[in-house]
């Protein structure tokens, strides 16, 4: 009896020591053939495809290959749109005489702030612009451009990316929107070529290169098209400030003295006419569609200077809560009305809006066909003219709605 337990305990140890050899040969046995799938990719993929059956490639190595990939592109059409636009991209700089500035008679600023007031020619500005002919015509911000109202002359340089200056002079400024156009005396000078804003999308990859802060030359920037038609009000350094629809939105950072720069696509073509910043937010800038540089530069090669029509009326975009102040029928539309004095009737005398006999309380309903509501303004849709042009328009008058048509006229600032 004793003999059959010492046997069926030696049987046991000799099977437990078989099987703790076993282990320890075959973990052996698989690490050793996994270095040497490892360190042999031929054997790996064997074992990879025969014994588990799977396929030998990796989507995540395959995946970040291709984000690699798209990555180097994007920055390498970068690389090529700034080295092809930088050539076209001056700087702007004004200056003006404060020889003639007014000195103060106050004696409290006599007292505290004695210093001596600044003579000669002083920088007052500076911004961006862009070279559009071999002959000199460049296109810019018309607040960079404008005159401080210091009561000095205002002289004009442009200094080109190889720091060669020129003396330049104002061609002409849009009164209806932030754009200037100014020349050079030179000739085969390096251009950009203006594209197409009308298909921009949100998303899309956009470039700004500008004089940042006015002493930072042909500063480069990347950023997206964040929104698209919006509307902003925007101010200049005398103080001044207009209205401007239509414009594009980018978080492309753009600084003071990037103004009048061009704002790129990845094909190297101008799309925009970087304007102005928000100073509540960060990232949030905004750019003129080319579209809108593209009609200036065409009116000013056909006649000489901007040429823009007008109607001649004053108004309001009606929306619900107009409708409701003033009683109306309708919740869009232009309502003619009058300003605080009489220097501001609704409706100019002698203009195309008078001639159509359109009156104060008029609403324009439609021009041509376009209705006019907060997403398109009745300035905005009469810009899209030239004078000479004649224009249907449709007119809530007394409650009823009537058709009318009438020629649109040069606008004069005189």
């Amino acid at each position: 009896m004793e003999d059959k337990n010492i046997e069926k305990m030696y049987s046991q140890n000799i099977l437990a020591a078989v099987v703790i050899v076993s282990i320890v040969i075959g973990a052996l046995a698989g690490a050793v053939g996994g270095v040497y799938a490892i360190s042999n990719p031929t054997v790996g993929t064997w074992i990879q495809e025969n014994v588990f059956h799977t396929s030998p490639s990796s989507p995540d190595d395959s995946s970040i290959l291709s984000r690699g990939t798209i990555q180097v592109e994007e920055d390498s059409a970068t690389v090529d749109v700034v080295e092809q636009a930088r050539p076209a991209v001056v700087s702007i700089v004004v200056k003006e005489d404060l020889s003639q500035l007014q000195e103060s008679t106050s004696p409290l600023d006599n007292f505290f702030f004695n210093f001596p007031a600044p003579q000669g020619e002083q920088q007052v500005g500076a911004g961006t612009g862009f070279i559009i002919s071999k002959d000199g015509l460049i296109v810019t911000n018309k607040h960079v451009v404008a005159e401080s109202g210091r009561g000095g002359e205002t002289a004009y340089t442009v200094i080109l990316n190889d720091g060669t200056q020129y003396d330049a002079t104002v061609v002409d400024s849009d009164p209806f929107n932030d754009l200037a156009l100014v020349r050079i005396d030179a000739t085969d000078l390096p251009t950009l070529e203006l594209g197409d804003s009308d298909s921009l999308q949100i998303g899309q990859t956009v470039i700004a290169i500008g004089n940042a802060l006015g002493e930072f030359t042909n500063s480069v920037t990347k950023g997206v098209v964040s929104g698209l038609s919006r509307t902003i009000t925007a101010g200049d350094r005398s103080g001044a400030s207009e209205t401007l629809e239509d414009i594009i939105q980018t978080d492309a950072a753009i600084n003071f003295g990037n103004s009048g720069g061009p704002l790129l696509n990845l094909a190297g073509q101008v799309i925009g006419v970087n304007t102005a910043i928000s100073q509540e937010g960060q990232l949030i800038g905004f750019a003129i569609p080319v579209e809108q540089a593209t009609k200036v530069v065409e009116s000013v090669e056909k006649y000489g200077k901007i040429v823009r029509p007008y109607l001649g009326v004053r108004y309001v975009l009606v929306n619900e809560a107009v409708a409701k102040e003033k009683n109306l029928s309708v919740d869009y539309g232009a309502l003619l009305i009058a300003g605080d004095n009489t220097s501001e009737p609704a409706v100019l005398a002698d203009s195309p809006a008078a001639a159509a006999g359109l009156v104060e309380g008029d609403v324009i309903l439609e021009i041509d066909g376009k209705k006019i509501s907060s997403d398109r303004s009745l300035a905005r849709t009469i810009q899209q003219y030239l004078p000479g042009d004649v224009v249907e328009i449709k007119v809530l008058h007394e409650g009823e709605e009537k058709t009318v048509s009438t020629t649109l006229d040069e606008y004069s600032a005189e």
